[in-house]
């Protein structure tokens, strides 16, 4: 038999695409090369940029790079890498990135923590620079006049254990998982277990230090209300690099009170999950009271059910606590054994299921997973018969990995108005739903039936969270809701996105992000676009 004939027509089609493949990897490289003498250019004595350059020849290259990586579906071959990682140690050195970037055509991602859900302040599809904000980490904690100023590449674990350090009293409203990097954490928010007694880390800035696409340091007074009102809860990643944060501290008692009640569906889960929709969001500000869903195993051989995880910090002590509860969820049956008093400090290790105050300043203690996040938000209660509904999926292969968290609003976040902040998730709310499907030891081919999964399940739910729009957390970005091409889209592509995450706030980021950054010099696939790109 003979073989196929090459069909000649398609031999100049071929070359012109070998031919230009081959021009994109020559400009890269060209690029890549014009941009390291450009960087050598800004170094000196003093400051020397050349010690934080690392190309992908650097013997350190591979190991700086996955050291922040949390989720190993972006820790592949296949992820697209930077062309050069630059560790700054000062704010100069990032001056000189943004300027030689510019000036070279190449795009910036910006790390802190490695934390965003869907890799984009370390992978792109076009040749970029990764500024990882890693060495960038100082801590300054004044008890006397209850503020802190921390640099944007600490994490959330330095800076608790820096005001511990200082004050048992003296706290700060953030998430709970201490690697995060405070960078990213605030520029989208930020929630914790504090956020229903004093909102979220966004609503306890008061100034910041914000280095623009033209190299300016601009602190809260020169970049305008406007812009200061847009870093805080708009996304990182749009407006430019902050280098640091000043902080409100806030008061919490010497002692607090923790506890987790669990319950399975033969103990009645389902009702009291049912009834917690009811209760939680309207408890006083001082208690926060989540819930944990997932399968578990029944104690009885090979059978397995679902378990819902109840867990509270509260601002007091257990009487207290145990009056609270008897009066306004005492189908819980929460007793005295249940809880646990202890520092505010000690209850971040409670929850993270941590051994000690030390490990709070290890970043690199954290378990690496694959992992995938979505979120909703709940305005009326979710009928019991809906709850059934779901359980099954729990029972699929894929379900003996997922966990659904129910995070109680109201308090402090029904006073603020939505338009304050650029998170606009205040008032109105009775809780927000978390869908995390996450596994260790995977290829990430395996796992995208995992992926289906949790798509499946978020699709079940439309019905019955909020709506027009259907109102996502920027924190826990989710690319399955829309993408910019490239950092160019039209304001209804950038809006099907745009209006999940910020409302009607997402006019007004746009209008910002016109002022500070028109050439839209800062962008990923879901930054806030100018209206000059369009």
């Amino acid at each position: 038999m003979k073989s196929p004939q090459p069909h000649y027509s398609t031999f100049p089609f071929l070359f012109a695409f070998l031919l230009s493949i081959s021009w994109v990897i020559t400009t890269a490289d060209q690029s890549h090369e014009k941009f390291l003498h450009c960087l050598s250019l800004h170094s000196n004595d003093s400051s020397s940029i050349s010690k934080v350059i690392f190309s992908r020849n650097n013997n350190s290259y591979s190991s700086i790079l996955e050291s922040s990586i949390q989720n190993l579906r972006y820790s592949t071959i296949a992820t697209p890498k930077p062309l050069v990682i630059v560790t700054p140690l000062h704010a100069s050195h990032i001056q000189a990135t943004i300027s030689c970037s510019k000036r070279h055509g190449l795009q910036i991602r910006t790390r802190s923590g490695g934390h965003d859900f869907e890799g984009l302040s370390y992978v792109s599809e076009v040749p970029f620079v990764l500024v990882d904000l890693v060495n960038l980490r100082s801590i300054d904690v004044d008890v006397e006049n209850r503020i802190a100023w921390v640099q944007s590449g600490a994490i959330l674990g330095e800076l608790y254990y820096r005001i511990a350090e200082k004050s048992r009293t003296l706290a700060f409203p953030a998430g709970t998982c201490y690697t995060i990097g405070v960078g990213g954490h605030f520029s989208g928010g930020g929630y914790g277990l504090l956020f229903r007694k004093y909102g979220l880390a966004a609503d306890n800035i008061i100034d910041a230090h914000l280095i623009d696409a033209n190299g300016r340091i601009l602190d809260r007074k020169s970049m305008g209300e406007d812009v200061f009102w847009a870093i805080r809860g708009g996304g990182g990643g749009s407006f430019g690099i902050v280098l640091d944060w000043k902080l409100k501290l806030v008061s919490v008692p010497a002692n607090v009170t923790v506890f987790t009640v669990t319950k399975t569906l033969e103990q009645n889960a389902t009702q009291l999950i049912h009834r917690w929709q009811y209760v939680a969001h309207k408890l006083p500000n001082d208690i926060f009271l989540l819930v944990a869903i997932s399968r578990v195993n029944s104690g009885q051989e090979g059978k397995k059910t679902i378990q819902a995880s109840f867990a509270a910090l509260f601002l007091g002590g257990v009487d207290k606590l145990i009056s609270l509860m008897e009066k306004r969820f005492p189908e819980l049956g929460l007793v005295k054994q249940d809880c646990i008093e202890m520092s505010w400090i000690q209850s971040l290790l409670y929850f993270g299921q941590l051994p000690t105050e030390e490990i709070l300043l290890d970043r690199a203690a954290v378990n690496k997973t694959f992992f995938k996040v979505k979120s909703d938000y709940v305005k009326e209660p979710i009928p019991k018969a809906v709850f059934e509904e779901v359980w099954p999926k729990f029972y699929e292969e894929e379900g003996n990995y997922g966990i659904i968290l129910l995070i109680p609003y109201g308090g402090k976040m029904d006073e603020i108005p939505e338009t304050e902040t650029p998170f606009p998730h205040r008032a109105g709310n009775m809780y927000k739903i978390i869908y995390n499907i996450g596994l260790a030891g995977e290829e990430n081919l395996e796992f995208q039936k995992y992926l289906s999964w949790i798509r499946r399940f978020y699709h079940h739910m439309t019905p019955y969270v909020s709506k027009s729009p259907r109102e996502a957390y920027v924190n826990y970005r989710d690319l399955d809701i829309g993408v910019n091409n490239k950092g160019k889209t039209s304001y209804a592509q950038a809006s099907i996105w745009g209006f999940k995450y910020f409302k009607s706030n997402f006019n007004k980021l746009v209008h910002v992000k016109t002022l500070i950054d028109p050439d839209n010099f800062f962008k990923h696939e879901q930054s806030i676009p100018p209206l000059s790109s369009w």
